[in-house]
Formats: C-alpha cells, sequence, structure tokens
C-alpha cells in the first residue's frame, strides 16, 4: 500500500492507534521498519510480559514476550516480510501474559510503501483468540487449523518434515466410566507429557477429542520420531502410576514421513496420519506403526471393495453368484449333498477371492443380507437337484456375525417354509467356531437347528478353532477334516495315524466325517480305506455354478 509518508508517518499511526483503542477489544500496532522500533497501543503491556509499549530491536525484543515454541515461526515469518517475498502478515501463534502464561493471539498486518514501493511501516492488529475453537483450553495446545497453517508455511523451508499422531486408546470407555471431568483432565496430562517430551523443531497439536499431532521439521531420522513416542508413552505410564492406576490407559502412534510419501496437499497428509493411528490401534493398541505405502494401498483395496459390495446389495446383488462342490458317499460314491459357496465379480469385471471379501462382508455387516440372499438361492438350486436325488442336501456356511446379529433360526425356517423343503435337506457349516461355543444365545440357536432336523457340521476340523472340546460342546452332526488336514495325512506317517484315530473317534461318538481336499485317484484310494463317511475335493469337481453342477450330475 503505497502513501503519502509525510502525513502517514510512524508518529500519526501510532496517534490514530491510540485514539481507536478505546474502542476495540484487539490491540493495535505500528512498526517502523527503518528505525527498527514497535509501537502498541497502552492497554496491551497490561495484558502481556511486553518491555512497554514503544521499544526498538523489535525481533530480539519478540524473544522476551513470545512463547519459546512458537518464536522460530514468528521470525521466518517476520524475514520473509522484510525480504519482500510476502506483503501481510497473518499468523497466529503465542504470546507470554502478565503472569508468565502462554495467551493465544491472531496478529495481521499489513505493509505501507513510501513512493519508491519500499516498506516502511507495518500497521495491524492483534487480538486474543484462546476462547476461539482453533485454540484447545483443555489441553493448551494449538489445534488442527494451526497444524494446517504451519505446515503451509515450514515445510517448503525445511528439507525433511514428520508427523507423529498419537491418540488415547479407549478414551470413550475412560470417559464413561470415570466421567467428563475426569477425562479432560486426563487429556491434559497426556498433553503435558507431550510438550515434555518434545525437542526443538518439534510442534504438538491437539486435532480431535483424545488425538494429537507432533510436527518435525528438523533434519532429524525417522527413527527419532519411534524414540519420541516411547518418551511419551514412558511418561503416559508413569502418569498412570502417579495416579495410583485410577485409570489404566495407554497411547498409540502413528508416523508418517513426509520425505517418503512424496505428497504436499495438507489433506491428503492428514488422512495418512489418520490411517497410520488407526493402523497402530488395529495391531493391538499401546504401539507406534510406521506408515508403509503399501499397507495403504489395501486399505484402500479394501475401502474399494466393501464400496463396490454394498453397490451390488443395492442393485440385487448384481456381482455375487453362486458356485456348488458336490459332496459324495465314500460308499458307492452316490450324490449326497453340495456345499455353497458364495463368489465376487466386482463392476470392473475383477475376481475378488472369498478369502479377501468375506472377511468385508462380515466387518460390515452386510454379510446379513447377503447371509439371507445365499439361503433363499441354495434352497432353490437344492429343490431342482432333489427332482432327481430326492435325498439331495445342500449345506451353507454360518457366520458368527450372523449368528449374534440377526434371528438365524427364523431367517432359515422362513426360507424353508417359502421352498417348501423340509429341514433335513440343509446342512449348516459353522466357521470359526471358537467364537460360537461359549454363548448361550448361539448354543440356542443350535438347539433350535437339531430339534428340527437341521444337520450342524464343524468345518475346518483340525485348524484354526476346531478342536475335540468344540466337538463336545456343540455337539454337531457332521465333522469335516479340512484339506491341509487331508494333505498332511497323505504326506506322513504319524498325521496319517492321528487321521486314523479321528475317524474312529468320530464314528465312535455316532457322528459322520467328511474328508476334504481329495484331489487324486491315489488320494482317493488312501483316503477311501480308512471308511469316511463322505469324500469332498478337486477328484469329483471343483467348485462351479449351478448349470455346470447340473451338467455333471444330469439334472434337468
Amino acid at each position: 500500500m503505497s502513501t503519502n509518508t509525510e502525513i502517514l508517518t510512524f508518529e500519526n499511526f501510532c496517534r490514530i492507534a491510540e485514539e481507536f483503542a478505546p474502542c476495540m477489544n484487539d490491540y493495535l500496532y505500528v512498526y517502523d521498519l527503518v528505525s527498527d522500533t514497535y509501537y502498541i497501543t497502552k492497554r496491551a503491556v497490561e495484558r502481556f510480559r511486553l518491555p512497554g509499549n514503544t521499544f526498538h530491536n523489535v525481533l530480539e525484543a519478540h524473544g522476551k514476550f513470545v512463547y519459546p515454541d512458537d518464536l522460530p515461526m514468528l521470525q521466518l515469518d517476520l524475514s520473509q516480510i522484510l525480504s519482500g517475498q510476502k506483503q501481510e502478515h497473518n499468523l497466529e501463534y503465542r504470546w507470554l501474559g502478565a503472569d508468565g502464561s502462554p495467551v493465544w493471539i491472531n496478529c495481521r498486518g499489513r505493509l505501507i510503501l513510501d513512493e519508491n514501493q519500499t516498506p516502511i511501516l507495518m500497521v495491524g492488529c492483534i487480538n486474543e483468540i484462546g476462547n476461539q475453537q482453533k485454540a484447545d483450553n483443555v489441553s493448551g495446545l494449538p489445534g488442527e487449523s494451526f497444524l494446517r497453517e504451519h505446515m503451509k508455511m515450514l515445510i517448503p523451508v525445511f528439507s525433511k518434515g514428520m508427523l507423529l499422531r498419537i491418540g488415547i486408546d479407549d478414551f470413550k470407555t475412560l470417559n464413561e466410566r470415570h466421567g467428563m471431568g475426569y477425562g479432560n483432565y486426563i487429556l491434559k496430562k497426556v498433553a503435558d507429557c507431550i510438550q515434555q517430551s518434545l525437542d526443538a523443531l518439534q510442534y504438538a497439536y491437539r486435532i480431535v477429542s483424545d488425538e494429537f499431532i507432533i510436527l518435525d521439521v528438523s533434519d532429524r531420522p525417522v527413527e527419532a520420531m519411534n524414540l519420541l513416542y516411547h518418551r511419551i508413552r514412558s511418561a503416559v505410564d508413569n502418569l498412570v502410576k502417579q495416579q495410583h492406576y485410577k485409570a489404566l490407559y495407554t497411547i498409540s502412534g502413528g508416523i508418517v514421513s513426509l520425505e517418503d510419501i512424496n505428497i504436499t496437499n495438507y489433506e491428503e497428509i492428514f488422512k495418512l496420519t489418520e490411517f497410520a493411528l488407526a493402523e497402530a490401534k488395529n495391531r493391538g493398541k499401546n504401539q507406534v506403526y510406521y506408515f508403509r505405502a503399501e499397507d495403504y494401498e489395501a486399505f484402500l483395496q479394501r475401502r474399494y471393495i466393501r464400496s463396490c459390495l454394498r453397490q451390488a446389495i443395492s442393485n440385487d446383488f448384481e456381482g455375487f453368484s453362486l458356485s456348488y462342490q458336490p459332496i459324495i458317499m465314500s460308499n458307492g460314491e452316490h450324490l449326497y449333498a453340495a456345499e455353497t459357496l458364495l463368489r465376487y465379480r466386482t463392476p470392473d469385471g475383477k475376481t475378488i477371492s472369498p478369502y479377501e471379501f468375506i472377511p468385508i462382508l462380515e466387518d460390515s455387516g452386510l454379510i446379513i443380507p447377503v447371509g439371507k440372499w445365499i439361503i433363499k438361492n441354495a434352497l432353490d438350486m437344492c429343490a431342482e437337484c432333489r427332482k432327481k436325488y430326492p435325498d439331495f442336501k445342500i449345506s451353507i456356511n454360518l457366520s458368527y456375525i450372523q449368528l449374534l446379529k440377526s434371528p438365524m433360526f427364523d431367517e432359515i425356517m422362513d426360507a424353508l417354509n417359502l421352498s417348501s423343503l423340509p429341514p433335513n435337506c440343509l446342512i449348516v457349516e459353522l466357521t470359526e467356531s471358537g467364537h460360537l461355543e461359549d454363548s448361550p444365545a448361539i448354543q440356542n440357536v443350535w438347539r433350535k437347528l437339531k430339534n428340527v432336523d437341521v444337520s450342524i457340521a464343524v468345518d475346518d476340523f483340525g485348524t484354526g478353532y476346531s478342536n475335540l472340546q468344540n466337538i463336545g460342546n456343540l455337539r454337531p452332526n457332521i465333522v469335516k477334516i479340512d484339506r491341509s488336514f487331508t494333505v498332511k495325512a497323505l504326506q506322513n506317517e504319524y498325521e496319517f495315524e492321528l487321521l486314523v484315530h479321528i475317524i474312529r473317534m468320530v464314528h465312535s461318538i455316532g457322528l459322520n466325517l467328511v474328508v476334504e481336499g481329495v484331489e487324486t485317484k491315489d488320494e482317493l484310494i488312501k483316503i477311501t480305506a480308512l471308511n469316511p463317511d463322505f469324500i469332498q475335493g478337486y477328484f469329483y469337481s471343483k467348485p462351479c455354478p449351478k448349470e455346470e453342477f447340473f451338467e455333471k450330475f444330469q439334472i434337468a
């Protein structure tokens, strides 16, 4: 801004500022760039730790009343103004109050140029923002808007930058048990632990609720952020001890190196810190996770698949299909049943593995509507097969999520009534049975199903959660030996003898047994010699669509 310097001198601006001061909550200031003199309205001296309302050696003097952590930021901004890189000053940082406590301010200023376009003055105002949302009075730390502004200013100046996002684990539970007041007390104490652990050129911000971000603009290696996390965690552990374990809480952390990700967009960087912290919590909490691009790509892939699955369900299950694998009687090789297996293809034609999309269905709860769709279509297929094989059975897999979150027994009975099929046509295979055995509600579902003659099968026996205890607790009708167990038995004498004894044990308590994973004639001969009840595997057929299944078994 050019002006007549003979009229609008430093002295005149100071006089005008003092005239307006009684009418304003803000503090007005004038900075004479030529004489290096600073003037601020007199009321500010009562509020802040200023050397007076007029002083010289401005940058040096600011070091006495600017909060130490914020001084480098102010010096950088003013140097850019004095060098002509910037025309306006607009910065949010902390001054020291008269009592020595930090006070959040917003300092704005504009340059006055002489007739040669040379800056001679900067005039502006300072207003307190400590009571606004941008600054956090609980933790005493700046908020997310400060982080945005500071990154925009500091990152281009330094060659490197790192972010450590910290969250208090299970903070919601802590609030529920001890109240919001105690929760705020913990937030302040954790913020203090963070502040006391910082080194030079490290700045802390409170982002949301129980989460904080530390910005490091030094040239330290990334291991320094790992050490910082552990310093803070150790301080928090000591805090819990000092409070005599009134509340137990831990912190998780996610580290993002800006040098590694090569991203400058603030919103994208913020998303990566959010992911990094979430990953640390997903991996067990009370630990730090270093951002890896491949993990983030996998996360984005899961999110994309989840979106596709939702869309598919909304569009009448478009993209879903069912395949069927026959279960054959070992004595006579007659068709006994078929296992129903879910398949999915994205709108762009990509086939997604069940190992990838089924956990997403379960985590999101989408398995519930998909499960209903599976039962209906599987029973329709069973009805057609029964025209040639009157005793044919259809097997479906149930997830513990379905059993916990939907009225499974009623849904199965409704589907059976709608299909006009008897309950004994249905086999229910239990996956992840370790989650099921201790639930009275789920045990009740099994009893009801067995009482109406629906068969219960323990799937994947010999791996994961399936064990002898499950057979005793769940009392199934059928035990299915997993393919991996079958392979071991065919390759190892000890495992083979173990399989022999398992089959004898299962038969001795009146249960039927299916051996999965038989792929060759030699394997079939060896397994059949053990007298299992049923065989399932590629030797007879891979899982296939209904039309192909009908063709193989000559079902019209």
